[in-house]
């Protein structure tokens, strides 16, 4: 795969094979599976509990190594790579958004999305000037100052998402981010992600139950005896 060619997928997961062993049994969550995420896309990934969606997230954002096959990062294989260079991919090129919004109390929102900046090597009137951006982007201008026990539900979650693009990633992995909201709440935040996506062309695949919310997004994937399987 050429890097830096327009045609090559931001994320592409290549025969992708993981087990797990419990006792003596082994047993194998993905076998051969392949998916490739394109710049500007939004994919749903829907399967029951327990057939391996985090997994296939976690593979795809360099968090957790298969046992066997390649993930590719805009053309790259990543398999050979040290720890450290996996963890500066993850930094620059990938945004990660969980159902709970991980952010920390002592901070506000602002210092929330100037943190991954800063750890990144950004001077600090930059990562101020666009935290606060990306915040007013997503609605939430009036409320930079105001730490998470002061925000909503969805408030809290709009500022995670706000700290899973500060650093302008290429590709952004959600794991059930509207599962801990109200419907509203949920549409609004969903709205802010699919905002995004139009907006700066970075590719996302959300795990997902929520079917509504899966059928308004670019595309449909499930799993099935360990690989990825197209809906539709």
């Amino acid at each position: 795969m050429e890097q830096g060619a327009e045609d090559v997928p931001v994320v592409y997961l290549h025969d992708i094979k993981r087990q797990y062993t419990q006792g003596a049994e082994t047993l194998t969550i993905l076998d051969g599976a392949r998916l490739a995420l394109w710049a500007g896309q939004s994919v749903a990934l829907v399967a029951p509990s327990g057939a391996g969606k985090s997994t296939l997230l976690h593979i795809a954002g360099l968090l957790e190594t298969p046992d066997d096959g390649e993930v590719y990062v805009g053309g790259a294989p990543t398999s050979q790579l040290s720890d450290i260079e996996r963890t500066m991919i993850r930094r620059s090129d990938i945004g990660f958004v969980y159902q709970s919004h991980r952010l920390l109390p002592e901070f506000t929102a602002l210092e929330n999305v100037m943190l991954p900046q800063m750890i990144r090597g950004l001077k600090r009137a930059e990562t101020v000037k666009r935290a606060t951006e990306i915040l007013a982007y997503l609605g939430l201008g009036e409320r930079i100052k105001h730490r998470p026990s002061e925000l909503s539900g969805g408030e809290q979650q709009r500022v995670a998402i706000a700290r899973a693009v500060a650093n302008a990633p290429r590709v952004l992995f959600a794991d059930e981010p509207t599962g801990n909201l109200d419907p509203h709440t949920a549409d609004h935040v969903f709205g802010a992600l699919m905002q995004l996506v139009k907006a700066t062309r970075v590719a996302m695949l959300i795990v997902t139950h929520n079917m509504e919310l899966a059928g308004r997004m670019d595309r449909r994937v499930s799993l099935a005896e360990g690989k990825v399987v197209e809906l539709d």
